[in-house]
């Protein structure tokens, strides 16, 4: 079997995976289609002291699958009307109506982010270096001052304000500063 690139609906990754996952079984189809995947990151946001963790999809609008294809390349006529009869269901990555089988170096890159354990989210920072901002909240709240760095880990800025005339660097949790 190799893997396959499947074109979808934005925002319908999920719901086609799984209408596939249901088809596969209840057709039988399970020796021609493998594993079907969408690869997710896990992304956590602080906002007004309330701590969230999304999903993020890495690839939208596309749906990874596997599957045995005909000795000219073709995806199998069962497969093919039972793909196609999806919902949200667009073609697959290919020319003339042959799909193009992913490179291996492309599927150890997805099936390791697919596959990732549920290790703890990282943190969606949304500064870059040389943003002006805000300080919200704590002993230095109301100055204005620039972005110097960025631990995303940590989730610290390091921002440059100016206090009694100096340039001054301050290390800030991201969720205490706002963009002007």
């Amino acid at each position: 079997m190799q893997w396959y690139v499947l074109r979808v609906a934005a925002n319908k990754e999920v719901q086609v995976k799984d209408a596939l996952v249901q088809k596969v079984d209840r057709e039988g189809l399970t020796d021609i289609i493998g594993r079907i995947e969408v690869p997710v990151e896990r992304i956590k946001r602080i906002r007004g002291n309330k701590q969230t963790v999304h999903k993020r999809k890495l690839y939208p609008g596309y749906v990874f699958m596997e599957m045995e294809s005909t000795e000219d390349g073709r995806v199998p006529e069962k497969a093919w009307f039972m793909i196609k009869d999806t919902n949200s269901v667009g073609d697959f990555i290919g020319s003339e109506g042959i799909p193009s089988p992913m490179r291996d170096t492309d599927v150890a890159k997805m099936l390791l982010e697919a596959e990732k354990p549920e290790e703890a989210p990282s943190i969606k920072v949304e500064f870059t270096k040389g943003d002006q901002i805000k300080i919200r909240e704590g002993a230095f709240e109301n100055f204005e001052g620039t972005v110097d760095s960025i631990d995303s880990e940590r989730g610290i800025v390091k921002v440059i304000v100016t206090i009694f005339g100096r340039s001054t660097p301050l290390d800030i949790e991201y969720w205490q500063i706002e963009k002007l």
